[in-house]
């Protein structure tokens, strides 16, 4: 059993799930648990092996995770698993400290808080499964895009194919494109286009089944996070302490740069300089050709003045 109600934040990655999750963890009656379906995460915060990026759990195949998931919600900390991996003196620091905040939160009885962008597609097993709260995060087509550029991350589209349960519920309106963008690499802005289209047409299913569900754009926060937070904090049933407000005026105000600095703490920004980098940093041919093809999509979430 859980003993506490978990937290669920998710949506598309780079939408500020990061920062979302991190703000709330700043409560003490919140525990951190970072990207547990991430391919690359460490094996002692949850158990469960991924093979695909963006993976699909339903009732039909929960059987091969429903477990590992349970004990991470839990703070059980996957100890052999680790050990097992370990390859560095890098990897030893993290076991230690990824053990000994599992151990601190299960002690404390604390809310496990999910921060996952990838667990998108699974989210409604998730809530369903184990009773949480849900945040969706939603981040301008053109924002999300200019920070795929600038991180250059392409992505395997392969791996909705490979997922027949994923493409039959859910993504088979897009299975042509997908399929092309699988066989041959398209360019990172046009990945970006499909990824957003893909990953918000299952923002817009959440959205008509789930009222309960707290859904918030990046761009609303962004401007005026203090009064975001503490509504946000209210919806969740936690306490908004003066600790709380300071580290969300330290981390979003205008004297932090507008962009990530490499090397530097990249939570820290000028939220509001930064909703609309991608102004300046796409072309202009760029951002017509992303919004003629995420229109019929993006109009649920954003209007022409946004463009």
């Amino acid at each position: 059993m859980i003993s506490k109600k978990p937290i669920l934040v998710t949506g598309s990655h780079r939408s500020g799930t990061t920062w979302v999750g991190r703000m709330i963890a700043q409560s003490p009656s919140v525990g951190y648990i970072h990207e547990p379906f991430n391919l690359n995460h460490y094996p002692g915060i949850c158990g469960a092996k991924f093979d695909y990026w963006f993976p699909y759990i339903s009732k039909k195949n929960e059987s091969n995770f429903y477990e590992n998931i349970r004990k991470t919600i839990n703070f059980s900390y996957n100890l052999i698993g680790e050990l097992k991996a370990i390859r560095s003196p890098k990897d030893l620091l993290h076991l230690v400290r990824d053990f000994n905040n599992f151990l601190f939160y299960r002690l404390s009885h604390v809310r496990p808080l999910i921060k996952d962008p990838i667990a998108v597609f699974s989210a409604e097993w998730l809530a369903s499964k184990f009773n949480m709260d849900v945040i969706v995060l939603i981040r301008h087509p053109a924002a999300f895009a200019n920070s795929l550029k600038r991180k250059n991350w392409t992505h395997p589209f392969s791996h909705f194919l490979e997922q027949p349960l994923l493409m039959k519920y859910h993504l088979h309106p897009f299975e042509a494109e997908i399929r092309k963008y699988a066989e041959k690499e398209h360019s990172v802005v046009d990945q970006a286009i499909l990824l957003w289209r893909l990953i918000h047409h299952m923002i817009i299913k959440y959205k008509k089944n789930h009222e309960d569900w707290i859904f918030l754009r990046h761009e609303d926060i962004s401007r005026n996070p203090v009064d975001s937070f503490q509504i946000l904090f209210e919806r969740l049933n936690l306490k908004f302490s003066k600790h709380i407000l300071v580290k969300i005026k330290k981390y979003s105000n205008s004297a932090n740069p507008s962009e990530a600095i490499a090397n530097g703490d990249s939570l820290r920004r000028d939220s509001k300089s930064n909703i609309f980098n991608w102004k300046r940093s796409l072309t202009r041919s760029e951002i017509e050709n992303i919004r003629f093809k995420v229109e019929d999509i993006s109009r649920l979430f954003y209007s022409d003045e946004d463009w």
